[in-house]
């Protein structure tokens, strides 16, 4: 196993990244859930055919896997496929809503060789509640945190940032590092599956003009407190802040480096279907399905995953295409864009364009057209406005709970539309 393991990382490419979503079962009916999870998968893999992904996922270098749901330890080989994971050399971590982690089940994930948990926390109590649509969530996942450090798993949390829970940002910062977090990912709440039916409740493109630089800030306060702040893949892009959010260390000069998906990055689904990251829209990006083919084969020869390692910036559209960072950036996150436009290639949700446009005195929206068709990692489509800066703002949502009830309306827009 071990040469074969290193037969692989001599290649430029390896799904040396792998998110792993077990089950689509879940305990929450969250609002703004990407995949709509609920009730599991017709033909999710079982026994056997999963502890033969782990053998596969080994040979193939996986050097970390990130267990998914739904909620993955609601699949009845949770423990069985961390521990044949931690057995083959691979560090095996978790991402959870934490509603039905005791401190039972937390030891025995520590047990079986899960190394990381990581709880959504979607900003605080009402909004978290109100995003997650069930009552009582926001206190199970504080007590999720509670009992994973006390089985002395390492612990962290996650945030998808959006207008209903934006407010809460520096007083949620303060919550988790009081909690015990030493690692918080925060990225954008993208327009997919179900919160591609609520658009009232995503941030606007210009909203990152005040976003970023909060973030920004918080890691600073996040460095002297000894605690990870890292976008996730949808956030930043070459604002004056890019080095300081995407650096491990104070004082790190990293960057945004281009979608990963199909490079380093790896999906699977429930049901066995491969692609290139686990957010990617299921209708377009899956390369092929592990009861069909082995994942040698899908990674190698399926052009679903392999779309990145061959963009340039003719692949680029719109202001993407004219962006001076293009050749670096390639247009950002592929599934925030496509599941805007219809396609990849051009993100509005960047720091480095909303500033520039602001200080052209514009501006771009992004206008809710035709409606998702509810399935899955689906999407709808948006026109895009290009505006003056201080143009009034639409009517909007008296409160939050009104954000997360409007759905969107059946319309019609086109994947280039761009207005003035």
């Amino acid at each position: 196993m071990a040469l074969r393991r290193l037969e692989v990382l001599d290649s430029e490419w390896f799904p040396a990244y792998v998110v792993w979503e077990l089950t689509l079962r879940c305990d929450q009916p969250c609002r703004h859930c990407g995949s709509r999870a609920g009730a599991a998968r017709p033909d999710e893999l079982r026994g056997r055919e999963a502890l033969e992904v782990v053998e596969q996922l080994a040979a193939m270098g996986a050097r970390e896997v990130i267990l998914i749901g739904g909620e993955a330890y609601l699949h009845d080989d949770f423990l069985p496929i961390v521990r044949a994971l931690k057995g083959a050399g691979v560090r095996v971590g978790l991402t959870t809503g934490g509603r039905g982690i005791t401190r039972a089940l937390a030891d025995e994930m520590a047990a079986a060789g899960l190394h990381l948990a990581s709880v959504s926390v979607d900003g605080l109590q009402p909004a978290h509640d109100l995003i997650r649509k069930a009552p009582g969530s926001f206190d199970g996942a504080i007590a999720a945190l509670a009992h994973l450090r006390a089985a002395g798993l390492a612990v962290g949390a996650n945030t998808h940032i959006n207008r209903v829970n934006a407010p809460d940002l520096e007083a949620l910062y303060e919550l988790l590092r009081d909690a015990g977090v030493r690692s918080w990912q925060v990225q954008i709440t993208a327009a997919l599956g179900r919160a591609a039916d609520r658009p009232a409740m995503l941030l606007q493109p210009y909203d990152l003009v005040t976003v970023a630089p909060r973030v920004a800030a918080l890691k600073r306060r996040a460095f002297k407190d000894g605690m990870i702040l890292m976008p996730g893949n949808n956030l930043g892009y070459f604002g004056p802040e890019e080095a300081l959010l995407r650096s491990l260390h104070e004082g790190g000069g990293d960057h945004w480096q281009g979608c990963q998906a199909g490079r380093l990055v790896l999906g699977i689904e429930s049901d066995g279907a491969v692609k290139g990251c686990p957010s990617l829209q299921t209708a377009a990006y899956v390369g092929g399905n592990l009861r069909e083919r082995t994942l040698r084969e899908i990674w190698t020869d399926a052009p679903e995953l392999a779309f990145t390692r061959a963009r340039t910036t003719e692949d680029l559209w719109g202001y993407c295409k004219t962006c001076p960072f293009a050749q670096v950036c390639l247009g950002g996150c592929s599934f925030t864009a496509h599941a805007l436009f219809g396609r990849p290639g051009n993100n509005p949700y960047c720091h480095f364009r909303a500033r520039s446009l602001a200080a052209q005195g514009l501006r771009e929206r992004l206008v809710p057209g035709a409606a998702a068709p509810g399935q899955p990692f689906d999407h709808g489509l948006f026109e895009l406005v290009l505006e003056p800066l201080d143009a009034p703002e639409p009517a909007r949502p008296s409160s939050a709970s009104e954000l997360v009830q409007l759905s969107r309306r059946p319309g019609r827009a086109t994947p280039s539309t761009e207005r003035v």
